[in-house]
């Protein structure tokens, strides 16, 4: 096991002193007033983590890192369970101080804290949960993200306060893919990391963590993990815990298999009621603990048991299913998924996507359109008698009135945007919006979403532009073969590591713009995700440990888990487009980046033919001549095209803003709300060579220049050509280059309504129909609390 943070009483001496750097453990055995006290200091540790104050306190450890109070406060919970209650009320407590002080940049934070104590807890007191989802309630008056937020936690609290135990139910459920009827949901965590970015050892101690945890996972674990949750959630101090789990432990596989369905089809089905009984839901699982038991056992247990010598034990919950990978192939993150769908299907991965249907969808019979003969002459006196009965379906009136059309237009009940993968869209025109992830649903009549990728890419903004490529390729294939996008929802997500050789360098900061904006969005996204970069290139280099029988806390795998658990606002980004002409005579090539374009000037000339005539009196410098033809961006959204043509010796073209203050910044609205302001924009930072002359003569200098734009086309006027850098990456180089255009790059196929969607596999030709304005294409980022103003 490798980069674990061992328990309080680890004996290897030569790893403490590293692992010490990492976390802290805390005392064990403590009464439940130094418990109250330890667990205070470290949810008030929490807010000042939020809130960046480094105010100096009596503490045992001084060295912890960002990131570090919420990932032992949660330990703590595992630790000793009997003491949730505590720490809910400790939170709870903070949250409505944070309220009435208006203290509204720990509400986020404190709030999901709270939401995953619940979720792990049991003997929470309705009490509790009433006091919480009250102040969810009132969070709902507060602007977005809060009021966002608030909702998404509201929701789960309803259900979990009729059921309690239905939140780590339906996780462990859908994250472990346990085969169950009453919920069919299944979720799994992608996890690619560029081995060419990323050192082979932070890959190697990765996949080692990932495989170490999992390895204690099964299935039957699982189940186990579930049905004792269900029962101590509901029944309390009534559940003799230790006893049960001894039993499941004992139970073969087939029993273990039929509580746990009885047990998942009593907490769904009263959790699907519209008004929950927790009356009901207690007799019912008293029953099944009964039955799991004994009825004597079962009631000597609960009375002879003294929690005092025989403590609640601890029930652990499971990390998600992560796979683990490396991207090496443009099109990985799509077979992924289609294997992810169709696991057991021997698929032929090919383009015209032959071996995927659309199963679920109803027959072209029933989508037929059949056409009525109607005799009313739309008079009242000439209605028969009894014709305000309706006709049975099969009676000779109703076999009368149908006529059969035999190679008719057929009538298919889709969205009318059905062209657009609508569940992976994000808002219309914003360059940078938050909103609600698409949830489960049916996005076409049939066909229900019951699978949930989460993908999350390990890297900088190379990795960030490769994941741009290939979202934009999905979208693409998704408008010629309608076959993912009803079936699966997918969530990204995105941890910044750079290589080691990178840490002290300049680029650092260069190579994490996109990690820089999402922490200045989200405070909690900058304490909890941005600060793992250390921290696993110290995983890292600690040497594997040989003792696997020892109890760990893989901390980086924990914060990935509380990472895509809890990271549910997405902040959406804009990918820009580019054409590249390298003759002005043939078509150009095209490409995407999503956070940065850089222009050099090659040395190397061009053909004097291939270009016009350099201008007369004009003097030979440093760099190129160019002609720049941009859309100026105004508030106004008036469109007004700027020309100008200028000496320059590079230039670069940023999608992401300097700082907070730079421009208007984005606007917060929900998902179907119209956009307000439009904030799709470059800014572009063109190096202008400007001459000047004195009594020694001719002399040349740069001065930089600064504009904003959504369009720009930029062409050499002289021999000189230019180099083109996407997205940071010298593996996405292009040279020679005579003339290239940038501009939101569009969502495939969202500016044609055609008549007959090429995913219906008709071989009738497409007609086209009505241009509209294309929507532009946004990739989604998911973090905790999107963009806090």
């Amino acid at each position: 096991m490798r980069g674990s943070i061992p328990g309080p009483r680890d004996p290897d001496q030569s790893r403490r002193q590293t692992l010490n750097q990492l976390s802290h453990p805390g005392a064990q055995h403590t009464t439940s007033s130094c418990h109250a006290s330890m667990w205070s200091w470290t949810s008030s540790g929490v807010c000042r983590q939020c809130s960046g104050s480094s105010a100096a306190r009596p503490q045992p450890c001084r060295t912890t890192k960002p990131g570090m109070w919420r990932w032992s406060l949660h330990k703590k919970v595992e630790r000793d369970p009997g003491k949730s209650p505590v720490l809910v009320r400790i939170l709870l407590r903070e949250l409505e101080k944070a309220e009435s002080e208006d203290l509204r940049h720990v509400i986020i934070p404190l709030l999901h804290t709270l939401l995953y104590v619940l979720t792990k807890a049991t003997g929470i007191t309705e009490e509790l949960y009433r006091r919480t989802y009250n102040f969810c309630t009132r969070l709902l008056t507060l602007p977005a993200p809060y009021c966002t937020v608030a909702l998404d936690c509201a929701i789960r609290l309803k259900t979990e306060t009729a059921v309690p135990g239905t939140l780590y139910q339906r996780l462990v459920i859908a994250e472990q893919n346990l085969t169950s009827e009453m919920y069919p949901y299944q979720e799994r965590v992608f996890l690619f990391v560029d081995p060419e970015l990323v050192s082979p050892s932070v890959c190697s101690a990765l996949l080692l963590e990932i495989q170490a945890a999992q390895a204690q996972q099964t299935p039957e674990a699982c189940m186990r993990h579930v049905v004792s949750h269900a029962l101590q959630a509901v029944l309390g101090d009534a559940c003799h815990a230790s006893a049960l789990q001894r039993k499941l432990k004992a139970s073969p596989r087939h029993a273990l298999e039929r509580y746990f369905h009885a047990v998942v089809a009593a907490v769904e089905q009263m959790a699907g009621e519209p008004n929950p009984s927790r009356e009901g839901h207690l007799e019912r699982l008293e029953e099944i603990y009964c039955s799991l038991l004994g009825p004597a056992a079962a009631a000597t247990e609960s009375c002879c048991g003294d929690p005092l010598q025989d403590p609640q034990p601890s029930i652990p919950l499971p990390s998600p299913h992560i796979t683990f990978h490396l991207w090496t192939d443009e099109e990985q993150l799509w077979k992924e998924l289609v294997l992810f769908l169709r696991p057991r299907s021997r698929l032929r991965l090919s383009a015209d996507l032959e071996a995927l249907d659309l199963q679920g969808l109803w027959p072209d019979r029933e989508l037929a359109r059949a056409s009525m003969l109607s005799t009313d002459s739309g008079i009242e006196r000439d209605l028969p008698a009894g014709a305000d009965e309706l006709p049975v379906p099969s009676s000779p009136e109703m076999e009368r009135a149908g006529l059969q059309r035999k190679g008719g237009i057929k009538k298919r009940m889709w969205p009318p945007d059905i062209l657009m993968p609508a569940c992976w869209d994000g808002p219309q025109g914003l360059h940078r919006r938050t909103g609600m992830p698409s949830g489960d649903g049916e996005l076409l009549p049939g066909v229900s979403r019951l699978h949930t990728a989460r993908v999350l890419v390990l890297g900088d903004d190379r990795m960030l532009g490769r994941l741009a490529q290939a979202y934009h390729s999905l979208r693409k294939r998704e408008t010629q073969k309608f076959c993912l996008t009803p079936r699966l929802s997918l969530q990204l997500y995105y941890i910044p590591v750079l290589a080691p050789e990178e840490l002290p360098s300049c680029r650092h900061s260069e190579l994490r713009e996109l990690a820089t904006f999402l922490g200045r969005a989200d405070p909690w996204y900058q304490s909890t995700v941005n600060t793992l970069c250390p921290a696993i290139h110290k995983l890292a280099e600690m040497p594997p440990s040989l003792d696997t029988s020892r109890t760990v806390d893989p901390f980086i795998l924990d914060v990935i888990t509380y990472y895509v658990r809890m990271g549910t606002q997405p902040i959406y980004f804009q990918i820009y487009t580019v054409k590249i002409f390298r003759d002005l005579s043939q078509d150009p090539a095209e490409d995407i980046f999503l956070t940065e374009l850089k222009v050099k000037i090659q040395d190397s000339k061009f053909p004097k033919d291939g270009f016009a005539p350099r201008r007369k009196g004009a003097a030979e410098g440093p760099g190129a001549e160019l002609s720049i033809c941009y859309q100026k961006a105004l508030l106004s959204h008036r469109a007004q095209e700027v020309s100008s043509s200028l000496r320059a010796t590079g230039l670069v073209l940023k999608a992401l803003p300097a700082s907070d203050t730079e421009g208007s910044g984005p606007t917060h609205a929900p998902p179907s709300a119209a956009p307000v302001i439009d904030h799709t924009y470059l800014n572009v930072n063109v190096m202008e060579v400007v001459k000047s002359s004195n009594l020694a003569g001719r002399s040349f200098s740069t001065v930089m220049n600064t504009f904003r734009t959504a369009t720009i086309q930029i062409q050499s006027q002289d021999q000189r050509l230019l180099t083109l850098l996407l997205d940071k990456d010298s593996r996405r180089t292009y040279r020679d280059v005579v003339r290239f255009e940038v501009a939101p790059c569009p969502e495939p196929c969202s500016g044609m309504h055609k008549s007959k969607a090429p995913w219906l596999g008709s071989p009738q030709p497409e007609v086209e129909g009505t241009k509209a304005k294309p929507k532009p294409l946004l990739m989604p980022i998911n973090t905790f609390s999107g963009i806090v103003q």
